[in-house]
């Protein structure tokens, strides 16, 4: 009989690792509101929100919203799930707010020039390096998903893996201008974010998420503010990429059935390099996957980051008898 130990190159905690101490750290982490900071950057100050230590041992989870949210209505809930707790206690997660979409932000005035999606993604090198960290693990949403992407390819040595859910990395063409401008009269700037962040069977279905949306965006505080940057993401420039010059990195492709910007996902994943690439369609998972499909979510996450190398699991198989 033999023992055989298989140990990882990157594990995420010691096999002494004190396990009470662990288990109060996520509980900490799961309750504890965050620290925010204002981060000045060459483009402008952006409001971040940092959970858990600064271990700079491993990289950051970095996240970035979608249009019509901000951090914590965008991934709260899927950080804040409790099977995604063996990760966030392990992890430094930093939140970025995309110019004047925090809570309690400042309403900009009449002809102020909000920053292109090429120059908000400029500004993360700043976060970075303001909280020392050299490397992370993206995980962004729609525009997030796009300036992350974008941020990856001009600074390919500083993620180590990509989270893109709902990406489109395509312009809009002159047919998808002329829809918008149509929208913009016939419909409000609240109706139109719907329609970018839900499926249409889930606003002919008027669910309680989608309601709950529609309230929040309609009323809120900074509304013109998120129309400027509703206006950044529709202004896009195409992403160039293609499977011999694309990301550097491992990319998870996460979109729901059915959802606004399915095709755009697929056809992203057509222009991937398929050896560092998973795709994940999920079911029942409408626009916004991460609200809907938590625990699918943090599962796949789990594969994703654990194919990376980060696993606190050490599997040792005892008993192997040698014939």
């Amino acid at each position: 009989m033999q023992e055989i130990a298989i140990t990882e190159d990157k594990p995420l905690l010691t096999g002494q690792a004190d396990t009470t101490k662990d288990a109060e750290l996520a509980a900490r982490i799961l309750l504890d509101q965050g620290q925010e900071h204002s981060v000045e950057t060459p483009h402008g100050v952006l409001h971040v929100t940092l959970h858990g230590t600064r271990t700079t041992r491993r990289p950051a989870i970095l996240t970035f919203h979608d249009v019509g949210l901000d951090s914590k209505s965008c991934f709260s809930p899927l950080f804040k799930f409790e099977e995604m707790q063996e990760i966030v206690k392990n992890f430094t997660l930093i939140h970025i707010d995309a110019p004047g979409q925090e809570e309690g932000a400042a309403t900009y005035p009449a002809g102020y020039q909000y920053p292109s999606m090429e120059t908000i993604s400029e500004m993360i090198p700043a976060v970075l390096q303001f909280f020392n960290f050299r490397t992370v693990i993206g995980v962004g949403v729609g525009a997030g998903a796009y300036i992350l992407a974008r941020f990856a390819l001009a600074n390919p040595d500083a993620v180590e893996g990509l989270v893109l859910i709902n990406i489109d990395t395509n312009a809009r063409g002159w047919i998808d201008w002329a829809a918008q401008k149509l929208s913009s009269v016939t419909s409000s700037l609240a109706e139109q974010i719907l329609c970018h962040l839900f499926s249409q069977e889930e606003l002919s279905s008027s669910t309680d998420l989608v309601q709950s949306h529609r309230e929040r965006i309609s009323k809120a505080p900074n509304l013109s503010n998120m129309e400027l940057l509703w206006k950044s993401y529709n202004s896009r420039r195409d992403l160039i990429f293609d499977r011999n010059s694309a990301f550097k990195c491992p990319v998870m492709l996460v979109v729901g059935d059915h959802a606004p910007y399915e095709d755009a996902a697929v056809e992203c994943n057509s222009k991937m390099d398929p050896t560092t690439t998973s795709f994940l369609k999920m079911a029942d998972a409408g626009g916004l996957p991460q609200l809907t499909q938590p625990a699918k979510l943090t599962e796949a996450f789990k594969y994703f980051i654990q194919g990376m190398g980060y696993s606190k699991i050490c599997e040792m198989l005892i008993g192997l008898v040698l014939i």
